[in-house]
Parts: C-alpha cells; sequence; structure tokens
C-alpha cells in the first residue's frame, strides 16, 4: 500500500460517520416532504380562489361601492374600513408593545412579579379573539361611551395584538448580544444611550417584522369588529377616499365577506371569490412588506 492510499484511508469516513450522514439525508427528505405538505395545499387555495375571482377581480371592482344590495357593484368602502381599523389600531397598540417590551427587557429586574407579568403577556396572546370582542364592548362601547364606532373597533384590535407586539419586540431585544451593552457602558454611556444608539436600532428588523406579521392577523379578524365597530352595510359616494369619520361605524372586508356569503342571496359566485381574493392579496402584501424590510434591516447591520 503507498503512502497516499494510507492517507486517504485514514480520512475516509468511518462506518459511524456514514451512517451520520444517511441519517442526515432523510431527515432531509422528512423536512422537505413536509414543507411539501404545507406548500401545495396553500398554494392550490390561493390559485383556486383567483382562478374562481378572474371573472369580477379587476381594478373597477375595488374602487367601486355596492350596489343592488350588494349583489353588485364594487368594495371600496370596506376596503377604506379596514385600512382604518388597520393604521388606528397599529399607531395604538405598536408603540406601547415597544415600550413595555423595552421595560420588561431593559429595565425590570428578574423577580417574581416580572416573571408574573411576562406569563401573562404570553397567555393573554392566546386568547380567542371573541374574548377581546366582548372586552372591547364592555370597555370601549359601553363604559367608554365611545358607542360602536371605529375608534372602540380600533382600541379593540389594539388590545387585542398588543401582546404579540410586546412578545415579538421584546424577542427581537433579547437577540442583541451582552457584550454590546456592556461595551457601550464602559465607554461611559447611560442606560438610555445604549438602548437609542445599541439595542433600537439592532432590533428594529425584528421589531418592524413582529408588528407587521400580526397586522395581518388584524386584517382578516372579525369577531372584534362585528361587536364594537363594523356595520352591515353603510352607503358612502363614489371617489370618497376618507368617508367615515372616526366616530362612526364602517364596513370591513372580513364582516363583508362574511355578510354576502350568508346573509344576501343572489351574490355572484365571482364576486364572493374577487372579495376574498382582496382580502387575501392584503395579507400576502403585508407579509411581503415584512420580508422586505426584515431583510433589509439584516443587511444594514454590522455584526
Amino acid at each position: 500500500m503507498t503512502s497516499t492510499e494510507t492517507i486517504r484511508n485514514q480520512f475516509a469516513p468511518t462506518e459511524l460517520t456514514q451512517k451520520k450522514q444517511r441519517t442526515q439525508v432523510w431527515v432531509g427528505i422528512g423536512f422537505g416532504l413536509m414543507t411539501l405538505f404545507i406548500l401545495v395545499p396553500l398554494v392550490t387555495i390561493v390559485g383556486y380562489i383567483f382562478v374562481e375571482a378572474r371573472g369580477a377581480l379587476n381594478w373597477e371592482f375595488i374602487v367601486d361601492i355596492p350596489r343592488h344590495g350588494m349583489r353588485a357593484g364594487g368594495i371600496w368602502p370596506a376596503v377604506v374600513g379596514t385600512a382604518y381599523l388597520v393604521v388606528f389600531s397599529c399607531l395604538v397598540s405598536a408603540p406601547i408593545g415597544v415600550m413595555a417590551a423595552l421595560y420588561l427587557n431593559e429595565y425590570a429586574k428578574d423577580t417574581w412579579f416580572s416573571r408574573i407579568v411576562q406569563l401573562a403577556v404570553v397567555n393573554l396572546a392566546g386568547v380567542p379573539s371573541i374574548v377581546y370582542a366582548l372586552f372591547g364592548v364592555g370597555a370601549f362601547v359601553i363604559f367608554a361611551g365611545l358607542g360602536k364606532s371605529i375608534i372602540a373597533a380600533s382600541l379593540t384590535i389594539a388590545i387585542m395584538t398588543l401582546p404579540v407586539y410586546i412578545v415579538a419586540s421584546r424577542e427581537a431585544m433579547s437577540s442583541i448580544p451582552m457584550a454590546f451593552r456592556v461595551a457601550a457602558w464602559n465607554l461611559g454611556a447611560s442606560r438610555w444611550q445604549t438602548i437609542r444608539t445599541i439595542v433600537l436600532p439592532n432590533s428594529l428588523s425584528g421589531i418592524l417584522t413582529g408588528i407587521i406579521l400580526d397586522t395581518c392577523r388584524t386584517v382578516g379578524e372579525t369577531a372584534p369588529i362585528m361587536f364594537t365597530g363594523a356595520v352591515f352595510f353603510k352607503a358612502v359616494q363614489r371617489g370618497d377616499l376618507f368617508p367615515y369619520s372616526p366616530t362612526e361605524q364602517c364596513m370591513a372586508l372580513s364582516y363583508h365577506l362574511h355578510t354576502i356569503s350568508t346573509q344576501v342571496p343572489g351574490v355572484p359566485e365571482p364576486m364572493l371569490y374577487a372579495t376574498a381574493a382582496v382580502l387575501l392579496g392584503s395579507v400576502l402584501v403585508f407579509n411581503s412588506v415584512g420580508i422586505v424590510l426584515r431583510t433589509y434591516m439584516r443587511h444594514r447591520k454590522k455584526w
């Protein structure tokens, strides 16, 4: 046996190594199949909705108002109402969620009380939306005297999304290495200066991603708004970009789809699928924005 063959045999994979490699291949195949089991139904459902909606889905359908008892026309009032609810709720819950996460992660000491608060936040993230709807009716519609309005519905959605914002923001801040903070403190920076210049800029991608992805959930929520601010039908003028005031009720895409699917007879099927396609498209747009922002922010990191 030559010296070259001896060296090659010394570095040849052992039986145990080959077994591990085969196991790794089978594990990869298994995870790939599981991914396909998720993607195939998703692509099938989305494709079916858009194919069935092709007879009604166009720009005119989006910007037109409902006509003939919502059996014709478009969905512009529902699109605007959904935008109102999403924007107002995000303006309330996002700053509060980020500040709460900032306190829990950077200022609060590890005590029994802080651990209870963190456990409560995690548990609140799993509460069904109908429970938040009943809370919104009692707290905002009745007790606060806001009545059924965009404000009451937005505050209800804000309370519902607040725990998720806190958890997502805190996880993003926790991912920043402690060495960064220690280095800033050793250079004489205060705690707030460290947070403002080190923690927040580097965790911004995770915070924005969590906010945007959870906003997708609010687009499709029906229970919290149908008790607090959504209305069956509201007449608006065609071309009116801001047809509602914050103290009025509004139409919303999720509730409108539920209404024309179950309460209004004689609605053409392409119109139902077109409404669902617009709702689904809104979620896809928000998700895409979240992915783009996350990628952009990560590329700007220096570590």
